[in-house]
């Protein structure tokens, strides 16, 4: 295989979701149809190199002539509750059900030993930052439910116990446990329906 095809099939193999094969049929898909697929991407990818940034407030995507991001600076947006998030895209996500209209935080990651990332690794510094500055009176922890996320949360809540004051702690909330949407009992794993069991609800 030609140099510059390899160097494209490795880059594409990078994303997630595309594995080796997945990228190569990616790339030749892009090289047979020049004009119409990989000018218009190679420009996309320009762009939003050149663009996109990091809101320097919470963390999520913004573009340069916006910063801070809309999210932070939409007056009509709940301004007592904040959503803690793990990735830029976990934002897109949480924005896209409808159902959050209050601020937003992005940790960054995760607390993982693996991948060497302690506490200070994560913006949970600017996090009480920004609880004591913009006063919000409650904090959405919207990680992932897996042991990295778990630990994750319970050091947030830690962390948050007596801040900002032992007289007026925030509330730290969670997202919900539960099954599924359109799905069974008999398709659920064990871990999902102890929590879902856990955090019932009324009928």
């Amino acid at each position: 295989m030609l140099a510059p095809i390899e160097s494209l099939v490795r880059s594409l193999g990078r994303l997630p979701g595309l594995g080796h094969r997945s990228a190569g049929r990616a790339a030749l898909a892009l090289l047979r149809e020049p004009e119409r697929l990989l000018e218009p991407l190679a420009l996309a990818l320009r762009d939003a190199r050149a663009n996109v940034c990091a809101c320097s407030r919470c963390g999520a995507f913004t573009v340069r002539g916006e910063n801070p991001c809309a999210f932070c600076t939409d007056a009509t947006r709940e301004g007592s509750v904040v959503c803690v998030v793990e990735e830029a895209a976990d934002v897109v996500t949480v924005e896209s059900s409808g159902a959050f209209h209050g601020r937003y935080h992005v940790l960054a990651g995760k607390l993982s030993p693996v991948r060497h990332c302690g506490p200070e690794k994560l913006r949970i510094a600017e996090l009480k930052d920004r609880i004591a500055r913009e006063g919000f009176d409650e904090v959405l922890l919207a990680l992932s439910t897996d042991m990295e996320g778990d630990a994750t949360a319970g050091y947030i809540v830690e962390t948050l116990r007596d801040f900002p004051s032992a007289s007026s702690p925030v509330k730290v909330t969670r997202l919900a446990f539960g099954l599924p949407a359109d799905s069974g009992v008999s398709y659920s794993d064990p871990l999902t329906l102890r929590r879902a069991i856990a955090h019932r609800c009324p009928a």
